[in-house]
């Protein structure tokens, strides 16, 4: 395609994404082709296609894959083609996924011998939908009737959200073991709400001995209140697992003893992708025993530890134990005291990983000097980071030029969390400076900075045009009503890009402040500060 067009709304690039090229396009068909035509999860299931119908199928899906992104890219510009290629890849994907889950097609004259590979198998077993209440025996006779069914193919069941006495346990526990070597995904989350807790333990016990030698992908056993006696309750399934990739703990009471009775019953974690630890009170001297799990699982990739209670000591042990994850694509460490020692020691772990796309640092206590480390370390790894929260960390202007220069780095970024500091209008402005060539960027939360006119006026001014912006958070604040009717302005063509201000203060902040009320919309400081943000990218 020329690099000029005669449409006036797209504008000259030097390099156009859009269209792909016709091997590109041909390459795309073969390798569609050869994931129609391999083993995996999906054809395993469902069947493999012929090399003549895979072939067919894929030259389908890009045609009309193609067709759909470039009849969007035609009414909706977009200069380099970008979200043309996105649209593209993304209809080739949902696309591609439903002939893999349609599997082969059945010849003419082989239907009646074919009812098995024709029809839909049901894979998918889940009583979480209904109303939240016990189930006795025999409800739960007659609920998980589906599951005694010969031939049956269910290899994922969640019994979540419905709580289980002794009794229906019973009756469960035969139907579990026969399903024992066909299941690979069993959520167990919220299932023994509200029983006594010798009834409980008794409960996960039959559950746990029902599932021991099953090779489950996905373990979920949230929301249930476990303690030491409940983790060890489920001992003899926990220490039957080898090829876990999921295990999900969240909101169950895991104490340093629980954490502790985790590391010891779980003896293989050498695959696990996803360990997810929210809401629990392990402290430091759990944080210990979790790090020795982080050290045993080399192929993590997503880790949750938020809200755990985990303080410096801690902190800084879970930090040493993630360095060896280098394949971590997404962390969550919210809302713990890791302090700056915590974030130092964190900082030399985010060194290795490059591949991350989402990091969730706030409410660490990082302080000025954690914030900086953790940036200057961030800013030369994690190139295609996407998402980048560090809300309520006491964050001040001293630390706004290292995030700003480790922002600049990230144009990939979606999201980006910076509320609950102390930033100030010198911080805003850096930050906005750093964010100006990011054209991927969708929400930018700035909330409760001690912002003022000048700040706000800048931030908005740079996000204002971003193609696919969504929201700017700025409550909280202390914006002048001046400059309230300034940013409604700025955004009047897209007034739901800017976020509520019920919580502005316009007359807040320190009176001895240098930036006072009186002075906040002082073009010759604000045109000072731009300049000097110049001359600094310049040197």
């Amino acid at each position: 395609m020329d690099a000029v067009t005669t449409n006036s709304g797209r504008r000259p690039f030097s390099i156009k994404l859009w269209p792909p090229s016709e091997n590109t396009r041909k390459m795309l068909v073969e390798r569609m082709t050869n994931n129609l035509t391999s083993q995996s999860f999906f054809t395993q299931k469902y069947g493999t296609l012929s090399l003549e119908e895979a072939a067919d199928e894929s030259k389908r899906i890009e045609d009309i894959a193609f067709a759909t992104a470039n009849q969007n890219y035609e009414k909706q510009p977009d200069g380099d083609g970008g979200a043309a290629v996105q649209l593209y890849a993304k209809e080739c994907s949902r696309l591609l996924l439903e002939v893999l889950k349609r599997g082969p097609k059945v010849e003419a004259g082989k239907e009646a011998e074919s009812d098995i590979i024709s029809a839909p198998r049901e894979v998918f077993f889940d009583i979480s939908k209904g109303r939240r209440a016990f189930i006795e025996a025999e409800e739960a006779e007659e609920l998980l009737k589906p599951l005694k069914e010969p031939g049956n193919s269910y290899t994922k069941i969640c019994f979540s959200n419905r709580s289980f006495g002794l009794q229906a346990a019973r009756v469960t526990e035969p139907i579990l073991v026969s399903l024992k070597n066909q299941l690979k995904e069993v959520d167990l989350s919220d299932f023994i709400a509200g029983r006594p807790e010798a009834e409980a333990l008794e409960v996960m016990k039959l559950f746990s001995d029902a599932l021991e030698g099953s090779i489950l992908r996905s373990l979920n056993l949230s929301n249930n209140a476990l303690g030491e006696k409940g983790v060890r309750a489920f001992g003899s399934l926990l220490k039957s697992q080898t090829c876990l990739e999921e295990l999900y703990l969240m909101n169950d009471g895991i104490s340093k003893e629980a954490a502790q009775a985790v590391s010891e019953l779980i003896p293989s974690t050498d695959k696990l992708r996803i360990l997810q630890f929210h809401n629990n009170m392990t402290g430091d001297e759990g944080a210990l025993a979790i790090a020795e799990v982080v050290k045993r699982s080399p192929l993590l990739e997503d880790f949750r530890c938020s809200s755990t209670r985990i303080d410096s000591e801690g902190g800084v042990a879970l930090s040493l134990s993630l360095g060896t994850c280098t394949h971590l694509r997404k962390l969550d460490l919210r809302d713990n005291m890791f302090g700056v020692e915590g974030g130092v020691a964190l900082s030399k772990a985010l060194s290795s990983h490059t591949d991350l796309k989402e990091l969730y640092l706030s409410y660490l206590n990082l302080e000025d000097e954690g914030a900086i480390t953790i940036a200057n370390v961030l800013k030369d790894t994690a190139p295609a980071l996407e998402v980048l929260e560090m809300a309520g960390n006491d964050i001040t202007a001293e630390a706004a030029s290292a995030l700003a220069a480790c922002i600049a780095q990230k144009p990939h970024l979606t999201s980006l969390n910076l509320g609950e500091n102390e930033l100030k209008d010198e911080g805003t402005i850096q930050i906005s400076k750093a964010l100006e060539g990011h054209v991927k960027i969708k929400e930018i939360d700035m909330n409760t900075n001690l912002i003022r006119r000048a700040g706000a006026r800048v931030l908005a001014q740079t996000v204002v045009q971003k193609p696919g912006f969504v929201l700017l958070n700025i409550n909280g604040n202390f914006i002048s009503d001046e400059g309230i009717d300034e940013l409604k302005d700025i955004f009047k063509k897209f007034p739901d890009m800017l976020g509520a201000l019920d919580e502005n203060d316009p007359e807040g902040g320190d009176g001895d402040d240098e930036e006072s009320a009186g002075n906040d919309d002082d073009e010759d400081e604000l045109g000072s500060k731009l300049k000097n943000l110049e001359v600094n990218e310049e040197n």
